[in-house]
Order: structure tokens, then C-alpha cells, then sequence
């Protein structure tokens, strides 16, 4: 964990490591050495990487090298290191420093009991679905999926599998990786204080032990984990405790799914619900809460969607979505769920989120590879020549419409089908349709008075005047998320050689890039010349805009959305490529 906290300081140029460092080389390797003043300087042991930074740290260690006056200390722990680089830091953001070593902190205890609890979770899912996940057929065995996957390390934030203030029995009793099932709390709202629509069939407070409520009131899931300080301080805010109730009987059980706050009704398996929660991933200000308008984005991005479906009939029998129009929330991202139906179909399909595939699989493998092994004759770069093309083909679509969305590796799964010629059938399911970026006249001129308005979104943010935003996000989630990682993943596993897999991934950008077009002002010139052929590609910057610095100092509109720069390993004058 300290390798991987190291390089995405690195990456994201705290303190000036990067910008202000030097490459020195010394008989182990290279170091750099950045400057800090008063003859003293920090030395970080690193090696070549080419993934979304040219360097890497080497070893678990920055030295602190006191110069002429005298001697060195080598800092090995998080602890350690986050201390020496907060006194470099500006006085205004040594808290986030602070935060960031809890983080870590909290990381560590979860890795730990990951360690210690992975094989018995690991049995139990074999117990109940097969040992090979290649059979894991429907949305109800799909779920041990994302139980792998939470074992995985995040491409870009180190500090991923840690969830703030959480302790090991909520870990245990709620978090995906322990493949946990438990009854959902529930809370009657009045009915005037309540936007929205319910599924089909929810229950009624009545149901619930509630009686007298039915007219007055409806019921909305609560997360066990909001129950309690959380959920009283929401309703107090929204002035509506007087006028609640909780109710003491849990109802329908759910297993959660990667993202923790989603959860998947056993007896429903093609429904989900995303809950809110009191926690953070993914950056201190990430929290896991549900706020009312990206409920509503969702909804108007779904359209837009299903409305470019219908203009590009080849991707309606392969680009699957999620419906997720039915909502309900009072006000507050406490007091909210979103109900995720997905589309019927599936129960003979084995349906993997693109985040799993790098993790373990039961046998110690990668996922890919018994997948690959049913469904590719063993050929792991077939399957993933076969994402690549449909994935790549549909976002830049997207782009050509002047769109793009943040359907990072959670966000899509595979959909594979055996078929009866012996041939495989690849589909893709997204879900998430809202934080995209849209280049409002590009959409305009593609869709006219279809497009959808600016008041069909809550989030100001969503459309921009030019491409760069749009760009930008494609191409740290489509390009980096879900191609680049799994090159630089499956090399790292000895499957293909890196050289192999970077030439696949650029030939499959460049044929979809070019059905766009690539004469001046197309949008297939855009993506040439912004992502095949530029010197350097935009890198989020997750730790920065999620803990180290306030909004305020980072300057981030949006915390998932603040970039810096790192190498493109796809030029094809590149070494890399």
C-alpha cells in the first residue's frame, strides 16, 4: 500500500515531487530528488511506468536527506511519509494530510482483515455457485462478482478499500466483499414530503407493522448503516422528525454490491437499490450519500441514451442499459433510494462488472482467464479485443453526439453468452447515467430540437461550450479505466506482453475514431489529435481533489473531474505503443 500511496502522490504532483524533482541515478536504480529547502531534500526510489505517469515508486520508502547538516532518515509508513511531506505543504492544507494518513490508516486495517477472511469468503461462494465463475450464470450468482472485485485495488486511488468510519463489524455485516445478507430497515415519510415514484409492489408502512399510515405516509428503504444519528440529524434538517417513523420490523433481503451502497433484493434479482450511506471512498469528500438531483440527471441521461440507441440500431441488440426512472427521495441525501431494474433476459448469461476481471478468481487466476477459457478457446486477448471494439465503438458514438459518460469500470459489465454455432455473444450493460459531460452544440447539431435542455439536468456542470471537458472525461475513464488498466493489468500478469496490448488498444481507439470522421472540426479529429497524438493526456487527480485540499484550494468544480497530466502511451511514435 505504501508503493501505491507513493505513486499516486507522485502522479498527482504533491508538494512538487514530480514538477520539482530531479532524476538522479545511484547503483540500486533511479531516485528522484526534489528540493526542500535549507540544504535538505526528499529522495524517492522509483522505475519506469508509463501508465497515466512516467514513473512509479520502486521501493515502500521516501528518504529525508538533511544535507551538509548531516545524516538521513528513512520514513517506510504512510505515517511517516504523509508527516514529511505535510511540512512541505502549505499551512492551509496540512489537515488534508492529517486525513489522508487516517485514511491510509483505515486502509490498512481493511487489507489486513481481507487477508485473513478472503479464503473462508471465497469458500462460501463456491459453496453456493460452482468454483468456476466462467458458470456463473443470472444476477443472483453475478453478485460473487463483486464480491472478487472488492478485493481489487482501484486503478488510480491507492487507499480504495478503505470506507471512512467504518469499523470491522459494519465491514463484516455490509460490505461486499464479505457477501453479507441482511433485511433492510424502513422509514414512513409523509406522502407530501416525498418526490418520486416506488415500484410496483413496495411495501406499505401496514406491511411494515406501521398501521394507520397507509394514507398518509409511504415507505422508503433505509441502509442498517444510516439508521441511528445520521438518519435523526436528516430529518431534523428537513423538519419532518415529528412526522416520520422508523419502523422496528426489517424487510426483504439484500446483498450488497460493489459500490456497498447499492444493494440487490434476493428476492427480486433484477432489483436493485441504491441507498445512501454515512461513509466516504474514494477521497474524504466522496461521500456515499444519494442527493436528490443526481436522481434526476440519471433520469435525463437515461433518455438521452435510449434516444441515441434508437438513432444507432446497431448497438440496440449489444448496449444493454438499466432502467433507472423510478426514484424517491424527501429532500435530502439521506432520505433517498434509487430502484435499478435490470432488463429480463439475463438468467443464462453470466453478467461480469468490468471491475472484476482483474481480480482473483476462485482457482488464484485472474477472472479473465476462466472466462476467456469458456467463452474465447483460452484466448484472453480475444475477449478482450472483443470489449475493446464494442466499448470503444459505442463511447465514441457518444462523443460524436458530443457526449461523455462517466461509465467507469463499476459502472459496465460484460454480458457473455455461449451461443449454439460455438461462438460468443459480448454485450455490455451500463448503469449510472448521470455526471456525463456534453458539448452543447455538438448535440445540437446532431440532434436538434431532441436535445435535451439545460433544465433537464440539475447539475449546471453537466454541459460545456467545447469538447476539452468531454475529452477529458473520456478519456480518463473510457481510455485509462477501461482499456489502458487492463494492458498494463494483463502484462503485469504475464498474459500478453505490454507492446501487444497498448498496439491493440490504440488500433481498436483509431478504428472507432475514424467511422467518426476525421476531416477539420469532426469529431473523429478531435479525439486524434486530443487523445491517439497528444504529447501528454489528462490524469485524474483523485487524492488531491477528494482529501489532501479543500475545493477551495484545488480549485476542483467537480472532485471526480480535476485532472493533471501524465504520458500518452499510445502515440504510435511512443516506445510504449
Amino acid at each position: 500500500m505504501v508503493i501505491r500511496v507513493l505513486s499516486a502522490l507522485l502522479r498527482e504532483d504533491v508538494v512538487g515531487l514530480r514538477s520539482a524533482g530531479r532524476l538522479v541515478h545511484r547503483p540500486d536504480g533511479a531516485w528522484l530528488r526534489r528540493d526542500a529547502g535549507e540544504g535538505q531534500s526528499l529522495l524517492l526510489p522509483v522505475v519506469e511506468d508509463g501508465f497515466q505517469c512516467a514513473y512509479a515508486a520502486r521501493l515502500p520508502l521516501l528518504v529525508r536527506d538533511f544535507g551538509v547538516s548531516g545524516g538521513s532518515v528513512a520514513h517506510r509508513t504512510c505515517d511517516a511519509i504523509l508527516a514529511a511531506l505535510r511540512d512541505l505543504a502549505h499551512p492551509l492544507d496540512r489537515d488534508g494530510y492529517d486525513a489522508f494518513a487516517e485514511e491510509c490508516r483505515q486502509t490498512l486495517a481493511t487489507m489486513r482483515l481481507h487477508r485473513a477472511v478472503r479464503g473462508e469468503v471465497v469458500d462460501r461462494l463456491t459453496a453456493r455457485h460452482g468454483d468456476d465463475p466462467a458458470f456463473w450464470s443470472g444476477m443472483t450468482k453475478g453478485l460473487a462478482f463483486d464480491a472478487l472485485a472488492a478485493y481489487a485495488d482501484h486503478p488510480v486511488y491507492p487507499t480504495a478499500r478503505g470506507r471512512s468510519g467504518l469499523g470491522e463489524p459494519q465491514l463484516r455485516s455490509y460490505a461486499p466483499e464479505f457477501a453479507p445478507r441482511f433485511p433492510l430497515r424502513w422509514l414512513a415519510l409523509p406522502s407530501d414530503a416525498v418526490t418520486g415514484t416506488l415500484p410496483d409492489g413496495w411495501p406499505t408502512p401496514a406491511r411494515l407493522g406501521l398501521a394507520g399510515l397507509d394514507h398518509t405516509h409511504v415507505a422508503l428503504p433505509v441502509h442498517p448503516l444510516t439508521v441511528g444519528h445520521a438518519l435523526e440529524r436528516a430529518l431534523r434538517a428537513t423538519g419532518l422528525a415529528d412526522r416520520a417513523v422508523l419502523a422496528e420490523r426489517a424487510h426483504l433481503e439484500a446483498v450488497p454490491t460493489l459500490s456497498m451502497r447499492t444493494v440487490a433484493l434476493t428476492g427480486q434479482p433484477l432489483l436493485h437499490v441504491k441507498l445512501p450511506l454515512p461513509t466516504a471512498t474514494l477521497g474524504l469528500r466522496n461521500r456515499r450519500t444519494v442527493k436528490p438531483g443526481t436522481l434526476r440527471d440519471g433520469v435525463a441521461g437515461q433518455r438521452l441514451i435510449e434516444h441515441i440507441v434508437d438513432r444507432e440500431p446497431r448497438f440496440r441488440s449489444t448496449i444493454l442499459h438499466a432502467d433507472e426512472t423510478l426514484y424517491a427521495h424527501a429532500g435530502h441525501e439521506l432520505l433517498a433510494a434509487l430502484f435499478r431494474r435490470y432488463p429480463d433476459g439475463l438468467q443464462d448469461s453470466v453478467v461480469v462488472p468490468m471491475a472484476a476481471l482483474l481480480a482473483e478468481a476462485p482457482d488464484g487466476r485472474p477472472v479473465v482467464d476462466p472466462l476467456a477459457d469458456r467463452f474465447y478457446d483460452g484466448d484472453v486477448l480475444g475477449l478482450l479485443d472483443a470489449l475493446l471494439t464494442l466499448l470503444f465503438d459505442w463511447q465514441t458514438t457518444l462523443f460524436g453526439y458530443g457526449i461523455a459518460l462517466e461509465s467507469h469500470q463499476q459502472n459496465i459489465s460484460l454480458v457473455l453468452d455461449p451461443r449454439h454455432d460455438g461462438r460468443t455473444r459480448l454485450r455490455l450493460l451500463f448503469k449510472d447515467n448521470d455526471g456525463p459531460r456534453i458539448n452543447r452544440a455538438r448535440l445540437s447539431e446532431r440532434l436538434g430540437t431532441a436535445a435535451p435542455r439545460l433544465a433537464d439536468f440539475d447539475d449546471v456542470r453537466t454541459f460545456t461550450e467545447g469538447d476539452r471537458p468531454v475529452v477529458d472525461l473520456f478519456t480518463t475513464i473510457t481510455v485509462h479505466l477501461c482499456a489502458g488498466a487492463y494492458a498494463f493489468g494483463l502484462a503485469g500478469h504475464g498474459r500478453v506482453p505490454l507492446p501487444v496490448l497498448l498496439r491493440l488498444v490504440r488500433d481498436r481507439l483509431t478504428e472507432a475514431i475514424e467511422r467518426l470522421g476525421t476531416g477539420a472540426g469532426e469529431p473523429g479529429a478531435v479525439l486524434r489529435a486530443q487523445v491517439l497524438d497528444a504529447p501528454v493526456l489528462p490524469v485524474k487527480a483523485m487524492v488531491t481533489a477528494g482529501t489532501l485540499l479543500t475545493k477551495e484550494r484545488s480549485g476542483a468544480a467537480d472532485i471526480n473531474k480535476h485532472y493533471t497530466t501524465g504520458p500518452n502511451y499510445l502515440r504510435s511514435a511512443g516506445a510504449s505503443a
